[in-house]
């Protein structure tokens, strides 16, 4: 068995070296500033990086609302494997980090955990916007409406190429635009 003393220095020094690897790890760049009203509401996950739930997501939609508190209510709502499949839901709560213009948050799927989500891509027109990660293991681009055009699409993907991610892990979302009643669409 390790001695107590060499255990603690072999995990402080494993601390240590993954501290400093995130301090010289670039950070993915937000958007100057996001007017938090006109960003509410529905988006559609045209195509994205997907965690684990979402990885055979259909029918993806993700909607923001404010809350008094000034936290963002989410609401991520998803078709498993198919468009026949009821819909499932998610609910995390976003925070938005101080002095970021509004473009970075914390968004909390488990207590106390909150992942970083980065706008770091949004058309003035709020119509379209692409969100990532520092790691660069997730990012989804989402739009006010179920489909895109192509033009719109690959210059979408040549952002989220040049922000570092590997473009050939993106996966498209199929939209079937009908939600039902515990949706819109």
């Amino acid at each position: 068995m390790m001695p107590r003393l060499a255990m603690l220095t072999l995990i402080a020094g494993s601390v240590a070296a993954g501290l400093a690897g995130c301090a010289s790890r670039p950070t993915i760049p937000p958007v100057a500033n996001v007017d938090l009203d006109r960003f509410m509401g529905d988006w559609y996950v045209i195509a994205h990086i997907p965690t684990w739930p979402e990885r055979h997501a259909y029918d993806a939609v993700e909607s923001y609302r404010r809350g008094d508190d000034g936290r963002i209510y989410t609401t991520f709502r998803y078709r498993k494997g198919s468009f026949d499949e009821p819909l499932s839901t998610m609910h995390p709560v976003a925070t938005v980090v101080p002095d970021t213009g509004n473009a970075v948050w914390g968004m909390q799927f488990v207590w106390p955990i909150k992942a970083e989500y980065v706008i770091v891509d949004l058309d003035p027109d709020y119509k379209l916007t692409i969100i990532g990660r520092s790691d660069r293991d997730y990012v989804w681009l989402m739009a006010r409406t179920p489909t895109i055009p192509d033009a719109e699409f690959d210059k979408a993907i040549r952002k989220i190429a040049a922000l570092g991610y590997n473009t050939s892990e993106i996966r498209m979302v199929p939209q079937s635009v009908r939600m039902d009643a515990a949706g819109s669409g």
